[in-house]
């Protein structure tokens, strides 16, 4: 399947804009030593050739003085100028985005688990609270601070166009920040090994104009639509009496919480933390065989019938 590139060369928001550079420099510097040293092994290679080919790389006499300790002193000379550039250019892109914004036009609780992403969205009314997973909505030019925890292991945060890595750590709350300058979908991933389905641990930010962000979160806020045919009204139910054990979907009573929330299911691009894109043909088969997607995930396999896959399939496509 095809999601947004997991790039950290280019930045499209504050935070990742202040650590570039440094990730240039870093990268040029080791691109350097690396040739140096390659050109420097060629030249000795040449010269043994030259000067008697394998015999004299076999026994080499020790002889004392000569220029040893200068081409030692040299090295390290050289050497020290990019590491303490390095470190004080560390330090200082370091102070730039530690700390989170004072004023955060947006807060987010996401907490990390094997292997997805719950995302909460906080109100000051817990009217205006709701969940979703895996995709992270965001308005444009707007502070966001990430509350991270950890629901099970050890995990990371990581948005490398937006983000740096914030580890999501079992009874401790992180804290990170992001700011999309445009328009766009940022893909995220998990940073740290957290199990065996840890590579298919990813997300999506969607940064998007403060309107469409508005619309997307009213949106958000509203209950699961009512079935309307007797396909859907089956299909509610078996959503209600099977996945209900763990997912929720608001206004119905699938109230469970230890899976990704259902209610808008149809409103993300991706399914399974971005395993697959989000269509009627890839959610049935995640439905009865999630194992065979995603091998050691948390969700068993449904054993539905076809008649019974059909119902869950209508009603499913209705939660947009």
């Amino acid at each position: 399947m095809s999601l947004a590139p997991l790039g950290y060369l280019d930045a499209a928001g504050q935070r990742a804009r202040s650590v570039l550079p440094l990730t240039w420099f870093t990268l040029i510097v080791a691109t350097v030593v690396c040739i140096v040293i390659a050109v420097l092994l060629w030249m000795a290679i040449r010269r043994a050739r030259a000067n008697g080919g394998q015999a004299e790389t076999r026994s080499i006499p020790v002889e004392r003085g000569g220029n040893g300790i200068r081409w030692i002193s040299v090295g390290l000379l050289v050497s020290a100028v990019p590491l303490l550039v390095t470190l004080v250019w560390t330090m200082v892109a370091l102070a730039s985005v530690s700390g989170p914004p004072a004023h955060p036009g947006l807060t987010l609780d996401v907490t990390a688990h094997q292997w997805w992403w719950e995302v909460r969205y906080d109100a000051a009314e817990p009217s205006e609270t709701f969940a979703t997973a895996n995709e992270i909505h965001v308005p444009v030019d707007v502070p966001v601070l990430v509350r991270l925890h950890g629901g099970d292991v050890i995990h990371s945060f990581w948005v490398p166009k937006l983000s740096g890595k914030t580890d999501a750590i079992p009874g401790q709350t992180n804290l990170s920040w992001m700011q999309a300058e445009q328009p766009g979908r940022y893909r995220g991933q998990c940073a740290e090994f957290c199990g065996w389905q840890h590579a298919n641990m990813s997300f999506e930010v969607v940064a998007e104009s403060k309107a469409d962000f508005a619309r997307w979160r009213a949106a958000q806020l509203q209950p699961a639509p009512e079935p309307i045919t007797p396909a859907q009204e089956r299909g509610q139910s078996l959503v209600q009496y099977r996945c209900g054990l763990c997912h929720q979907v608001r206004g119905t009573s699938a109230g469970a919480v230890s899976a990704p929330d259902l209610t808008h299911l149809m409103s993300r691009r991706t399914i399974a933390a971005g395993r697959l894109l989000n269509n009627p043909g890839n959610l049935i088969g995640w439905i009865q065989d999630p194992q065979g997607i995603k091998p050691g995930t948390q969700m068993p396999d449904q054993y539905l019938s076809a008649r019974q896959l059909a119902d869950v399939q209508a009603y499913l496509v209705l939660l947009r």
